[in-house]
């Protein structure tokens, strides 16, 4: 980057005009701070975001992913699952200042975040105080998804961990599909049994994929 004009360079741009001035690409390069032999760190964020389909795609990527990138080694790896992760603390955060019904966008922004891009399915829960606001939000069981593979006792040993008083579920679909299956329905039915004997309630289970997320209580499912 010096051979570009100060004006143009990321750090100077940021600092002039504000972070919103910059590109994916430049925001990037400036954690990158180098690139390769013959590949500038403008080039190499580009050819990063690329290599994972987007900014959204490098921020669902695993340590595993980012381990088999050419050029980005211990230090580089560890800074950006570092600024990955607070972003998603950040959007998380916000769910504990009020109850989470009252911002459904905010949610599916983090869910989204936590799942959509997943190459294989993840069941998360929402853990709410009675006022409706986060407590915890963790990722309990992963694989392929169905009633025998998600245990209605695991969710409720969490849920009396955290001292919950109402959970949201949710887990994706790789495969795109946004409608919620049989097997779906049964499950959220299943859990909603089982947490009810605790008076714990299922508010809602959401579906999330790449486009968005579909709320099984909006569909009268929960």
């Amino acid at each position: 980057m010096r051979d570009m004009p100060p004006e143009a360079r990321p750090r100077e741009k940021l600092l002039a005009r504000g972070p919103q001035a910059l590109a994916d690409a430049e925001l990037l390069a400036l954690l990158l701070r180098t690139g390769l032999r013959g590949q500038p760190v403008l080039q190499f964020a580009q050819a990063l975001l690329a290599q994972h389909g987007g900014l959204r795609g490098l921020l669902q990527a695993t340590p595993a992913q980012l381990a088999r990138t050419k050029g980005l080694g211990p230090a580089k790896r560890a800074e950006l699952l570092a600024v990955f992760e607070l972003a998603r603390r950040a959007l998380a955060e916000g769910l504990r200042q009020r109850p989470v019904l009252d911002s459904p966008s905010a949610v599916a922004d983090v869910l989204r975040l936590q799942l959509a891009d997943r190459g294989h399915e993840v069941f998360v829960v929402l853990f709410l105080d009675n006022q409706h606001r986060l407590i915890a939000l963790e990722e309990l069981f992963r694989g392929t998804l169905d009633q025998t593979s998600v245990y209605p006792r695991e969710v409720a040993l969490r849920a009396l961990h955290h001292g919950a008083a109402a959970v949201i579920l949710a887990h994706n679909h790789p495969s795109g599909a946004a409608e919620p299956s049989a097997a779906d329905v049964a499950l959220t039915q299943r859990l909603r049994q089982a947490l009810g004997l605790l008076d714990i309630r299922v508010l809602d289970h959401l579906v999330v994929t790449q486009g968005g997320c579909t709320s099984m209580a909006q569909r009268g499912l929960v």
